[in-house]
């Protein structure tokens, strides 16, 4: 008897946080991944308490847990790709950092995206210690970095409305993240309007290695969504885990998400769940 035919898929090392209504952290990084045809090895970094609409507790794993769940998987699998969700604490940031140190160390051009969940949509807290101060360690080690207008906001340090994203961008930057994606979804008006700064994101006959800027315009859909930002993160990391070029992985996974978003269904009133 033959033995079946096996085919192997590319894994993504996956960071993030328990929740248990599905719709966001490790449940929905899992999901997006393997819809980009990867495999999702996934680390807990917290516990919560949640439901599609709330944050109700945030439990942080011993960073200790955190490394021996990371190294077991290290020791037997090639990474292609990581993607960092919550960290839960400043603790637990600096042992990531740690872990994407050492892999870099074999694969200098490892992926990393960074989505940097500093609290729910509703405003509630997802970590124990300062979220924004917390992910400093893991911008200078930060491939793609996913934040929304609120989160570039903070991370950069600025006030509300003091610096546009291009400047927000610049600073992110300047702390060693070599693309910025700057999703729209928590503005005004009748579109989504991302923007991709780093290398190659200027003209097509612009230089590479040089910094610019590409939009993306995504007519804005009715409703609010649990796990949006997860999505498109994992999708990312997908991506290049596959090994698509940034750009051809930042418009992949950009319509993944828009489709994922556009056939929502409901568990529950409230934040409607992606279909990925």
């Amino acid at each position: 008897m033959t033995a079946p035919a096996t085919s192997s898929r590319p894994c993504v090392l996956v960071f993030a946080g328990l929740d248990p209504s599905g719709g966001a952290g490790i449940v929905a990084d899992a999901q997006a991944v393997a819809a980009q045809g990867a495999h999702a090895l996934t680390v807990a970094t917290a516990l919560t308490a949640q439901d599609n609409d709330r944050v109700y507790g945030v439990w942080p794993v011993d960073p200790e847990l955190l490394l021996r769940q990371a190294q077991a998987l290290i020791d037997k699998m090639h990474i292609g790709a990581v993607k960092i969700g919550i960290t839960g604490s400043a603790a637990n940031a600096q042992m990531i950092a740690q872990v994407i140190a050492g892999l870099r160390r074999r694969q200098p051009e490892l992926p990393v995206v960074l989505d940097p969940v500093l609290a729910s949509g509703h405003g509630d807290l997802l970590s124990r210690d300062d979220a924004a101060q917390a992910l400093s360690p893991l911008l200078p080690l930060t491939t793609v970095l996913t934040p929304n207008g609120p989160e570039a906001l903070a991370l950069a340090g600025a006030r509300p409305h003091a610096a546009p994203s291009d400047a927000q961008a610049q600073i992110l930057r300047a702390r060693g993240c070599r693309h910025v994606l700057i999703t729209g979804g928590h503005g005004d008006g009748n579109e989504v309007v991302n923007r991709w700064f780093g290398p190659g994101a200027g003209p097509a006959f612009a230089d590479p290695a040089a910094s610019g800027q590409r939009v993306w315009r995504w007519m804005r859909l009715d409703g609010a969504f649990h796990g949006s930002g997860c999505t498109l993160a994992s999708a990312i990391a997908g991506q290049l885990a596959l090994g698509l070029p940034t750009a051809a992985a930042l418009e992949q996974a950009q319509h993944y998400v828009y489709a994922a978003l556009r056939d929502a269904y409901t568990v529950a009133p409230g934040q409607r769940i992606p279909l990925r």
